[in-house]
């Protein structure tokens, strides 16, 4: 081998690993143009941290209030459907205006929440599109000096090396020099991601603010509804306690004025009786053999029964009798015979006929439209005296009857009347 075999073989071993250094690395201006960044890993899913998470969040408690809310309107139509204290009422009107109050609270707690992400938000995008701008500018100048060196600038380089050392020294800074022009172009690309994702949520905070005014606008109409229909209700259970203690005084007086009546026409029996030297007092129509007997003097449904009641707005009612409700104008007929001693309009019984059934024993009938008999008349059992009516305005129509016993004290009558007990 010559000197000059000698000095080529340096020289070629210096070639191939040039070439095999350039195939190796490739020109950094074709894999800045051609190689597309690595396709990012697919978003996770967002964290509660994250703003359209805090949104469903209080979105949901917002519908738990809503749902509380629509429960105690299940129950103020419920209570509207049946006989009520109108206190009930009253008290689910505030606790509604109390849950509505808190549903305002809660959507201005959200509509400050919203405010900060959006703030929060454009801050984000704002510096994204700066960042891009300035990633942008150096991306054109290096594909502007990588246009103008070549495709094979590279190769060029790393073949005009002195030494294997320059050789190495310019290959580590070409792959450092493709490096950064790789990561240049993905951070590119996650800028623009990042500035549709922030884009997205100005949107999605926006339709976020626009719902949130509309129903806090909706909350605020709904609880000035509320404090009116509840201001309404205080008026009329004023209204109303007043009225039904005007009614029960009322029906006092009207129970005393007849249990009065009742005893004078007990002492004018009874003087009666002295003056007519009667061996005994005269025998009444209706005995022990007549419990559970009679026939009903109205056919219908029973509304109050004998005794005390206590009425929805806690006041007390004692009925000397019971309410029959009946269609207005039904036939009334006498349950037992006797004479009728009383044939008028009394108090809040309204007309009313009462039957002396002789021995201490009255049967009464208030509440008529109508009166078919006249005082001193004498009837029989299931004779008509008269009919259905309305006295009281608080009840439909209905037959008020009473049966009283020795000295007219005031009995149940159902125990009376015919299956009485199962009505």
């Amino acid at each position: 081998m010559n000197a000059a075999t000698t000095r080529a073989a340096p020289r070629a071993r210096q070639g191939a690993a040039i070439l095999l250094l350039a195939a190796a690395l490739g020109s950094p201006g074709a894999r800045l143009v051609a190689q597309q960044p690595a396709t990012p890993p697919p978003a996770a899913a967002p964290a509660p941290s994250t703003p359209e998470a805090r949104l469903r969040a209080d979105r949901d408690a917002l519908e738990r209030i809503r749902s509380e809310r629509a429960t105690l309107e299940q129950r103020l139509a419920d209570l509207r459907g049946t006989v009520h204290d109108l206190s009930d009422e009253v008290a689910n009107l505030d606790r509604q205006v109390d849950v509505t109050a808190r549903a305002l609270r809660e959507l201005d707690v959200q509509l400050a929440a919203i405010g900060a992400e959006v703030d929060v938000a454009t801050g984000g995008l704002v510096r994204a599109e700066d960042e891009l701008a300035v990633k942008r500018a150096m991306l054109r100048h290096r594909l502007v000096d990588i246009y103008k060196r070549g495709p094979l600038y590279s190769t060029q380089a790393l073949l005009t090396a002195g030494s294997f050392g320059a050789l190495v020294a310019r290959y580590k800074y070409l792959h450092l020099l493709a490096l950064r022009d790789r990561a240049l172009v993905a951070r590119v690309q996650q800028l623009r991601d990042q500035i549709d994702h922030e884009r997205g949520v100005l949107v999605s905070l926006e339709q976020a603010v626009a719902t949130n005014r509309e129903e806090k606008a909706t909350e605020q109409t709904r609880l000035k509804s509320l404090a009116d229909e509840r201001q309404q209700s205080l008026v009329q259970a004023r209204r109303s306690q007043i009225s039904t203690q005007a009614r029960l005084t009322q029906i006092a007086s009207a129970e005393s004025h007849l249990e009065t009546m009742i005893g004078s026409l007990e002492e004018a029996r009874r003087r009666a009786e002295a003056r007519a030297n009667a061996p005994a007092p005269s025998a009444s129509t209706l005995t022990t053999r007549d419990v559970g007997r009679l026939d009903w003097p109205v056919d219908g449904t029973i509304l109050y029964r004998f005794g005390r009641v206590i009425n929805p707005n806690n006041t007390t009612t004692r009925w000397n009798g019971i309410g029959i409700g009946a269609a207005m104008g039904t036939p009334v007929r006498a349950v037992s015979g006797g004479v009728v001693v009383v044939a008028r309009a009394i108090g809040t019984y309204g007309q009313t006929v009462i039957i002396q059934h002789g021995g201490g024993d009255y049967s009464v009938y208030g509440s008529l439209s109508r009166m078919d008999v006249k005082e001193g008349a004498r009837v029989e059992r299931d004779d008509e005296i008269g009919a259905v009516g309305r006295t009281d305005p608080d009840l439909p129509a209905h037959l008020h009857f009473e049966i009283r016993r020795g000295q007219g004290t005031a009995v149940d009558p159902l125990d009376w009347l015919r299956g009485g007990s199962a009505r």
